[in-house]
């Protein structure tokens, strides 16, 4: 019964109890209601659900920056300042360095409130230093100088009305409680603190709304009572971090109390603990690996979270597991500590992730940094509290200076992650801190790193501050209010011309006929006659209709819906001796029918005489031998390879690619130089000798990834873009579409190189310029550049270019960015002015077992909108556009269709595709249709037919009397069990799928 009830009355005291309880309970989360996060997250569409958010936070958004005293501050023993445990922790052991002087903010508030002021923040979170107040920690040491340097600093912030933030405790413990009493080890420091924090409420609480207690109390106990990483640097009790947990939490609750019954009816602020969680997720789908990361969380954020949030104790999953090392809570004591939270202080990023979260807290599970699904996760475990991120951010190396992209890039990441947790999830996200205001000391990592928004020169005595990069950027999503969408971000609508080509791509087609081949596949690529050994003959002549894997293949490609198909020859296989006089008539013959079927189904071949290749030259053998390309009659021999493929199917081809993506960076300037001259005496010799006749089209295909600033309005990093294109595209662009020489930039760069760039004598600027009649490229993915190395694996040392990503982009693996495109056209047009251009593949690589490749799906939609945009909005004379790639059986993981065994499978991205080009675009919803003029059917011969009445005659008679041949034979075969057609299937150019090389990181 209840104290207070009489016997008589006990049943019903009982019962008032157990509704109590009842009610209590329901009024609180389910317990380990976030347990749902990882299945609610797994079930999100995706990409779609990956891609930028573009809107706006709440009016009322918090945007804040944040310091921690010992970090900052400096002046460690002035005006009668005493020891912290860092002041004697940075003193001891192998650490090289201290905090005594840190960023020395002591003496430059005036510089730090011009930085707060030029951020443009609401809000500035910053920890008042316990041993500057009371130096040895108690009320009795008050130190006046230090509470008017305080007072200076809220009276700052006033004038620039940014309100404040304030920290009790930021790891800096008087040094003289730690060797007196033992620290936080001692319950003792419970009464101490509280006496502490009501000095601070009542000597600064009317200009403080927002209250921390104790920051990150899990690495207080865990890193500075159990493995020594921080001060006071205590280890070897593995059982001391739990009960310094829970003498950290009764300390927060008194203060709570405190706060609550004496300030906030006059103060009216808030007051909670801050505290810091990494991210884990499941290293399998099982519902097991699932409460194993629910367990990490509880053991690193529960810990102290669920005994302010929930019930007021630890989660069961630290008490089962920890059992009598865990501490117990008394009824009373479970009472005093829940609900003593305001708001949800939530900490993230490089202080705890990757840092202080070891194997042993991780139960199996990997870790990853998703603030997004930490917030879902917090929001749905702790009955939706209101959320302030009160520390957020990452790191850049020490030697990093005010070029910060990868620090900006990780804030966007973490900002963007926040604002779809509003919008998206409904959070209760109240307010976003970005971590720290300045370059300072930290902690365990010293100065190795830096965090801040402005960096600091430690080396000079007046510490100014100059903003980074990140600074700007953060500036401007203040100013914006997160990330409001611009006209350039939303989808066009409209059509493209009626003549627009609309094609696939592949890398190679099926080849089949009655011989058998050995392909030389280690090397050159030859195709090499096994003699002796051959299918059971037909006893006639071999007829297009033989090759059953054309009509197949074409149904494939008209499936569709495209009218262009784009492929490639293998020079090594048609011409293996090098010698034009001396073809593969069989795959002469085999490629003159497939184009010619092509033209019967209305589809318009595109046809590469060379692929190339980073594993095979697919050069004939004697080329190979001798020296490839470096071979000055390498291109002369191209050339008359050329000739024989414009002669013996150019009847049928009207688009000829000669060399499809030569401008590889492994591809020598050398070898490049030759390349350029083999392309011009392949386009001259169809200029002069076919062109007349054919009527086609000749041109090459530059591999053209686009290189964006790391920081766009930064020239430092513009120049160095400019520069990755000029190497990579100008390389080959700029002699043939442009003056016919290497762009100026390439050659000042290279003068004093070793890697100098061939000269170009009169004979061959005149060969090589203006050999084109369209522009072709093609586009897979953006890379970010930036002049400030970070990462030596990604930095090109030759170029001074540092590669980095964009940590909100879609990966693939390869970034999914769309607009690139668009910007690679437009590089296209800036140059080469009205220059007919043709985006000859574009596509992106997706698990093959993925028919509902909603990846591709995305990705095609968007690419091609961007498209539509460069044609509609910039004016860019764009011809066409060309998936990549037809199938994943030759160009695995890029096709519409795949493959399981023998099966051909429709993804979903060919039913799109094949949806967009049937609109001709992206028409807007209520016009009419596009009128365009009906394509006539195809009738190779029909020609001949009109122009001469009696020869088309007697061709008719002709082909009667043949399909009654035909029949005859065919049903004579029948009656006769002959061996069946054995055919041996090889593939022509390229048949290993090059995985698109696109060096992004």
């Amino acid at each position: 019964p209840h104290p207070g009830c009489s016997c008589a009355s006990g049943a019903m005291c009982a019962l008032l109890t157990f509704l109590t309880l009842l009610i209590l309970t329901c009024a609180s989360a389910k317990p380990n209601a976030g347990l749902k996060t990882w299945a609610r997250f797994s079930k999100l569409p995706y990409p779609g659900d990956k891609a930028f958010l573009y809107d706006t936070f709440p009016e009322e958004f918090m945007w804040a920056v944040g310091t921690a005293a010992y970090q900052v501050e400096g002046a460690f023993e002035k005006d009668g300042k005493g020891l912290s445990i860092w002041d004697t922790f940075t003193r001891g052991g192998n650490r090289m360095a201290t905090g005594d002087v840190g960023s020395d903010s002591y003496h430059n508030i005036q510089a730090d409130v011009r930085a707060i002021r030029q951020l443009g923040v609401s809000h500035y979170r910053f920890s008042l230093s316990w041993s500057r107040l009371f130096p040895n920690g108690t009320r009795g040491s008050h130190n006046q100088l230090g509470t008017n340097y305080y007072r200076s600093l809220f009276k700052r912030l006033k004038e620039i009305r940014v309100q404040p933030v304030v920290t009790l405790y930021h790891w800096d413990l008087p040094d003289q409680l730690q060797h007196q009493l033992g620290g936080w080890t001692n319950p003792e420091l419970v009464d101490i603190f509280t006496d502490y924090a009501d000095f601070c409420f009542q000597t600064f609480g009317e200009d403080v709304r927002y209250w921390i207690t104790i920051d990150n109390p899990f690495v207080v106990a865990r890193h500075g009572y159990g493995t020594g990483v921080v001060a006071p640097g205590i280890k070897n009790d593995p059982d001391l971090p739990f009960r310094v947990g829970h003498n950290l939490l009764k300390a927060h609750a008194a203060v709570w109390h405190l706060y609550d019954r004496h300030y906030r009816p006059r103060q009216k602020g808030k007051l909670s603990m801050a505290l810091a969680s990494h991210w884990i997720k499941p290293s399998r789908t099982r519902r097991e690996s699932h409460r194993e990361c629910q367990c990490s969380l509880d053991h690193v954020l529960g810990w102290f979270a669920r005994p302010l949030f929930t019930d007021g104790d630890y989660p069961p999953c630290m008490k089962e597991r920890l059992g009598s090392r865990l501490p117990s809570f008394t009824r009373e004591e479970r009472e005093q500590v829940r609900g003593t939270a305001d708001f949800f202080a939530l900490s993230h990023g490089a202080t705890l992730s990757f840092q202080l979260i070891n194997d042993s807290l991780k139960f199996g599970q990997v870790e990853v940094l998703d603030l997004r699904m930490l917030l879902y996760w917090v929001s749905a475990e702790y009955d939706k509290p209101p959320i302030f991120v009160v520390e957020s951010g990452w790191y850049v190396l020490g030697n990093t200076k005010t070029e910060d992209p990868k620090h900006m890039y990780y804030l966007k990441k973490f900002i963007a992650e926040a604002l779809k947790s509003i919008t998206i999830d409904g959070v209760n996200v109240i307010g976003y801190t970005a971590w720290s205001l300045i370059d300072g000391f930290e902690w365990h990592r010293e100065y190795g790193i830096r965090r801040g928004l402005y960096y600091v020169d430690f080396n000079t005595p007046e510490m100014e501050r100059e903003p980074k990069t990140s600074a700007t950027f953060y500036r401007n999503v203040i100013q914006k209010n997160g990330f409001p969408e611009l006209p350039e971000n939303r989808p066009a609508q409209g059509v493209f011309p009626c003549d627009f080509s609309w094609g696939v791509s592949a890398n190679s087609i099926q080849f089949a006929d009655p011989s058998v081949y050995l392909w030389n596949i280690s090397n050159n690529g030859e195709l090499m006659r096994l003699e002796g050994i051959s299918a059971p003959p037909l006893r006639r002549t071999t007829h297009c209709a033989d090759y059953a894997t054309i009509q197949h293949q074409v149904d494939e490609i008209r499936q569709i819906g495209v009218n262009h198909f784009h492929f490639s020859l293998n020079w090594s296989a048609l011409v293996p001796s090098g010698d034009v006089a001396h073809p593969n008539t069989t795959l002469l013959g085999y490629y003159r029918c497939f184009t010619r079927q092509l033209l019967q189904a209305n589809v318009t071949p595109v046809v590469t005489l060379w692929h190339h290749t980073r594993l095979r030259s697919s050069v004939p053998a004697p080329l190979d031998a001798a020296n490839k390309w470096l071979n000055r009659k390498t291109p002369e021999a191209f050339a008359d390879y050329a000739r024989l493929c414009y002669r013996e199917l150019g009847a049928h081809v009207k688009l000829w690619i000669t060399l499809n993506e030569p401008n590889d960076e492994m591809v020598s300037y050398q070898e490049g130089h030759q390349m350029l001259r083999a392309h011009a005496l392949a386009w001259h010799a169809y200029d002069r000798e076919f062109r007349h006749i054919q009527g086609g089209q000749v041109s090459l295909v530059l591999h053209m990834d686009w290189m964006e600033p790391a920081f766009s309005f930064s020239r430092e990093d513009v120049e160095p873009a400019k520069r990755m294109l000029d190497f990579r595209v100008g390389w080959f662009a700029e002699p043939i579409f442009g003056n016919g020489d290497y762009p100026l930039g390439m050659r000042s760069w290279l003068r004093h190189s070793l890697s100098s760039l061939p000269v170009f004598n009169e004979e061959d600027r005149h060969l090589v310029k203006g050999t084109y009649d369209f522009f072709a490229l093609s586009h897979f993915c953006t890379k970010l550049v930036t002049h400030a190395k970070e990462d030596s694996y990604t930095y090109k040392s030759v170029l001074e270019v540092q590669y980095m990503i964009d940590t909100t982009w879609i990966m693939s693996p390869l970034p999914v960015v769309p607009w690139g495109l668009r910007k690679a056209l437009n590089w296209v047009k800036e140059h080469y002015y009205d220059v007919p251009v043709y985006v000859m593949a574009n596509g992106v690589q997706e698990d093959p077992a993925h028919f509902k490749d909603s990846l591709r799906v995305y990705y095609l939609y968007n690419y091609i909108n961007e498209a539509l945009k460069a044609y509609t909005l910039d004016g860019v004379n764009l011809k066409g556009y060309f998936a990549y790639a037809l199938s994943d059986q030759r160009d695995p993981g890029f096709g519409l269709y795949g493959h399981i065994h023998e099966e051909v499978i429709i993804k979903a991205s060919l039913s799109n595709y094949r949806n967009i080009i049937q609109h001709n675009g992206f028409p807007i919803q209520g016009t009419s249709p596009q009128q365009c003029p009906t394509t006539p059917q195809s009738c190779l011969g029909c020609h001949g037919l009109v122009k001469k009445p009696v020869l088309g005659f007697l061709t008719l008679v002709g082909s009667g009397v043949l399909i009654t041949l035909g029949l005859i034979i065919y049903y004579t075969a029948k009656r006769h069990k002959g061996p069946d057609l054995l055919r041996s299937q090889i593939t022509g150019a390229n048949t290993l799928a090059r995985a698109k090389k696109c060096e992004c990181y």
